[in-house]
Order: C-alpha cells, then sequence, then structure tokens
C-alpha cells in the first residue's frame, strides 16, 4: 500500500502526558496506527521546561551526571566544558556492539514507540525536535536495525537503543521496505536533516526500559489470544473425544472463584452442549488435560490483568536517569531504568504459556492413540480400506508437537535470577528484563507451534468423530471453527506433507484470525 494511502486508513495514537495502553503500541508496531504528536501547549511547555532548565545549568557550570560527567562508573570523570557537546555521540558509539538476529520492523516499531512514550513524560530533559525526530522515522517507517542480544536490562537497554540514537543522528543502518540501507542515505533520501544530540540526549534515548517493555506488549497481545484459542481447541479436543461437558458446569466452578478460570470455564460451556444430567453412556471423568483444561489455562488469564498493569505501567514512566524535574529545577539521580518489574512479568508469562503449550501436548498424546481416544482410528489417520495399512496420519506430527512442548518448557527458568556484576561493579545488581522477553516470545512462538499442530489435529478429529457418529450435534461456534479450518486444511486420508498447513495456520495464529469469544 503506497504511504499516503495507508494513512488514510490508520488511526492516530496521540503522544503527550497522558497514559498509553499495549493496544497502541501493538496498533503502530503492525502499522494499523500512526504516532502524532500532541498540539496541546501545556504539553509543549513541560517538555521544554526541562531542557531549559539542563541549559541554565550547564551555563551555571552546573555538575549533571551524563551531561558534565562520564557514564557509569565514569561518573566522578569531569568531562570540558569544550567536549561536553561531543559526550552523547560517544555514548552511542561505544555502545554500537549488540549481536544476534536483529529486531523485526513490528519489534523495532514497538521500541521505537514505547521510547517515545517515556521521553513525552517530560521528565527527561529533552528537546521537543528529538521527539519530532523520531517520528519523522515512524512516519517514513525507516527502522533502525537493532541487533536483539547485548542488553541486561539496567541501566536499561543501553545497547539496542544506541543503534536508535546513532540512526536519528544519521548514523548506522535502516530497514526501509525491507532492504537494509545506511541511515545517512535513507534520512537523506526522506528530507530529514539528522540530529545533533544536545548533552543529556544520548542518554536519554538510552537509559531506559524501551527493548524490553516494547517486546513485553508483543508478548502480551499474542498470549491474551492463546488464552481464547487453546479454549477453543479444548473445546474441539472434548468433543473428538466424546468427553463429558459437565466437567465445565456453571455450578461446580462457581466454588472455585478464580476469575479467570471461570471465564474459561464458561466459553468451554458456549462451545460444548454440558446438560444439566450427564449422560448415562459418559465417563464419569476425563482425564485431567480435558477436564482441568480450565484450571491451566486459567491460570495465565488471571495472569494477564497483572501482567498488563506491569507492562502499561512501565509503559508510561519516565525510566531514565537522572530525572529532570523542570518544573521543581531538580536533577534527581536514581535508578529507573531497572526492568525487574518487565523481567518478573515475562518470566511469569512464558512459564503459563508454555504450561498450554504442555497441556495441549497431552491432548494430542490422547487424540491420536487408540487405546484413549474412544473409538477413533490410530493417529486419527482418515483411510480407510487395503491403503489404511501405508497411512500414518498424525504419528509424526505429535513427534514434532512433543518436541516443539520440550523446547517452550526448557526456556521456562526464570532469566531474572540470572543477575550478573557488570561494568566495573556500577551495575552490580540488574534485571535481565531483556532476555526474559526474549525468552517469552521464543516460548510464544514454540506454543504457536504446537497449537498449529493441533489445530490440525482437532479438525481431523472432530471430522473423524462425526464419521464415526453422524448424529453428534456440533455447537454453532465449532460449526464456524471448523468450517474456517476446512478452508485451510483438508482432512487427512492419504498421508500429506503438513508443513504447508503448519505455516499457514502459523500465519493464521499470528493475525489472531479467528474471532472466538465476545
Amino acid at each position: 500500500m503506497h504511504p499516503a494511502d495507508l494513512k488514510k486508513h490508520q488511526r492516530t495514537v496521540h503522544f503527550d502526558q497522558s497514559r498509553l495502553t499495549i493496544k497502541d503500541v501493538i496498533e503502530i508496531a503492525y502499522r494499523k496506527s500512526r504516532a502524532s504528536l500532541s498540539d496541546d501547549p501545556t504539553f509543549r511547555a513541560a517538555i521544554t521546561r526541562g531542557a531549559d532548565f539542563l541549559d541554565r545549568l550547564l551555563r551555571e557550570d552546573g555538575t549533571i551526571y551524563g551531561v558534565t560527567t562520564g557514564y557509569g562508573d565514569s561518573c566522578t570523570v569531569t568531562v570540558p566544558a569544550n567536549l561536553v557537546d561531543e559526550l552523547p555521540h560517544h555514548l552511542y558509539t561505544y555502545h554500537g556492539c549488540g549481536l544476534g538476529a536483529y529486531f523485526t520492523p513490528e519489534q523495532t516499531r514497538a521500541v521505537m514507540a514505547v521510547r517515545l512514550a517515556s521521553l513525552c513524560k517530560g521528565y527527561s530533559g529533552v528537546s521537543f525536535g528529538l521527539l519530532e525526530q523520531i517520528v519523522r522515522l515512524l512516519d517514513a517507517d525507516l527502522l533502525p536495525l537493532i541487533p536483539s542480544e547485548g542488553s541486561v536490562g539496567a541501566s536499561g537497554d543501553l545497547t539496542p537503543l544506541s543503534y536508535l540514537a546513532a540512526v536519528l543522528c544519521g548514523e548506522r543502518e535502516v530497514l526501509r521496505d525491507g532492504v537494509q540501507i545506511t541511515a545517512a542515505q535513507a534520512l537523506n533520501d526522506a528530507g530529514i536533516t539528522p540530529l545533533r544530540l544536545r548533552p543529556k540526549e544520548g542518554l536519554a534515548i538510552m537509559n531506559g526500559t524501551a527493548a524490553m517493555t516494547a517486546l513485553a506488549c508483543l508478548a502480551y497481545d499474542r498470549a491474551e489470544y492463546l488464552t481464547q484459542l487453546c479454549t477453543r481447541i479444548t473445546a474441539m479436543a472434548s468433543f473428538a473425544l466424546d468427553g463429558n461437558a459437565h466437567h465445565f458446569d456453571e455450578t461446580l466452578f462457581s466454588v472455585k472463584p478464580h476469575a479467570g478460570m471461570q471465564q474459561v470455564a464458561s466459553w468451554l460451556r458456549q462451545d460444548l452442549q454440558c446438560e444439566q444430567t450427564e449422560r448415562n453412556d459418559k465417563r464419569l471423568q476425563d482425564r485431567y488435560s480435558i477436564r482441568c483444561a480450565p484450571h491451566v489455562i486459567g491460570v495465565l488469564a488471571d495472569a494477564l490483568p497483572f501482567f498488563r498493569q506491569s507492562i502499561e505501567n512501565e509503559l508510561n514512566s519516565a525510566n531514565d536517569n537522572p530525572i529532570i524535574d523542570g518544573e521543581g529545577e531538580r536533577v534527581l539521580h536514581g535508578g529507573h531504568f531497572y526492568g525487574g518489574h518487565i523481567a518478573f512479568a515475562m518470566d511469569g508469562m512464558k512459564n503459563a504459556v508454555a504450561n498450554l503449550a504442555d497441556l495441549l501436548d497431552r491432548q494430542m498424546a490422547l487424540l491420536v492413540d487408540s487405546r484413549y481416544n474412544h473409538g477413533l482410528p490410530a493417529n486419527l489417520s482418515g483411510m480407510e480400506g487395503p491403503r489404511a495399512a501405508i497411512n500414518h496420519g498424525l504419528k509424526a506430527l505429535q513427534i514434532s508437537s512433543s518436541a516443539w512442548t520440550a523446547e517452550a518448557l526448557k526456556l521456562t527458568m526464570p532469566a531474572s535470577v540470572f543477575s550478573r556484576s557488570t561494568e566495573c561493579h556500577n551495575q552490580d545488581k540488574v534485571s535481565m528484563g531483556t532476555i526474559a522477553a526474549r525468552d517469552c516470545l521464543r516460548v510464544l512462538e514454540l506454543t504457536e507451534q504446537v497449537v498449529a499442530a493441533l489445530l490440525i489435529t482437532v479438525r481431523q478429529g472432530v471430522w473423524l468423530r462425526r464419521r464415526v457418529n453422524s448424529e453428534l450435534v456440533l455447537e454453532p461456534s465449532l460449526v464456524q471453527m471448523m468450517e474456517s479450518l476446512g478452508a485451510d486444511v483438508a482432512a487427512i486420508q492419504e498421508d500429506r506433507r503438513l508443513e504447508p498447513d503448519l505455516r499457514l495456520l502459523l500465519e493464521r495464529i499470528r493475525q489472531q484470525a479467528w474471532n472466538l469469544y465476545a
């Protein structure tokens, strides 16, 4: 889509001192919204006040950390007045040592939006021109190439954010329309003048939690959707196994008052015929991966509000150091760059998400095993007649699902407990929040792969159950889901390569293509 046409379809997220949401960041990341600085004169005055205060301190020969001193353990080194203007350039230059895969375009936009949000709080001592430069980059979709590895999460995301600082000044590389070019060329082509950073602006850009918070926003969005999708899969697995829907009875769940768990059970009641009286031919108790599914999925559902609060509080914080109180005319030295809340949220989220992978993997084990699937073919093979002997259905898919689950579970060790003392023991206790967020995204990716495998499995299982008993009636929500899955994935009769089906379903999952529960 041409940039001018794209803007017509985008809503605007106004950046000022008001509170932003995870949704705002997600929409900017996926280009559903564009960033714009508020025209409110009060907001603009607050930004200018902090920058003017710093200028006055400098004229009066005030000592300001990171402005007239070196950084970190070098804070005792006084910078000569004639070199103060060069200090921000040195800060982002020597931090240009990241490695690993580059952040994706979506992740990079989220990082830029989150850093912009923090600077807009008015406590960082930056000029309004700096804020405008970040918006210009977002508007032109010129995305700094940011390596994902190299941050310990305090003093914030120094190394990743150095790549944003450098690009604002026309240095290093950007991604433009999927092609890597120099920032100097990209800014020139877009008619954007490179910045010359003011004394504290390098520190203000880099000494914060934008990378980990941006990744946390993206992780939250994916985890929230998985709670619903895993519930829908559980309903289909229960139907395919001819399970006992009475396990999700409203009265039963009323006596254990976890709201998220109760919500999952309510969704399952929407998808299944939960009669008030149990059928005589039903098993009294299904296995735990079906019967206790609300209790497993419900842990994540109940944790999400806490995760949201932690992430959005960090998103709406001034989190660099020092904090510049322009109104009170004070320079406040602290540690708001410490990403402990994000680290804890991401360590907790990856644990709860990995448990979803494990739950679905256990459901798949029941579905493919003719000893436990109550009359369905082994490995859910749809072939009948003589050719059934050479067809193996989902045998290999279960192996892959088990591998993805094991890898997800392996990554649940909390990153936040691996603090390292760095930078001459100045940064002697660090959050590891960015590593926790990266781990969480990897666990989400692996879990989504398990979900894709289970979508094939439950689509096949429901189809086979109705072939065994055509009188069984699906609730409308499951009819709609079967039709949607059927449009993407054909029933498996003759063995076929399933990778294309899995990749298509992964795309659907990440697009959040199914409207599941109100």
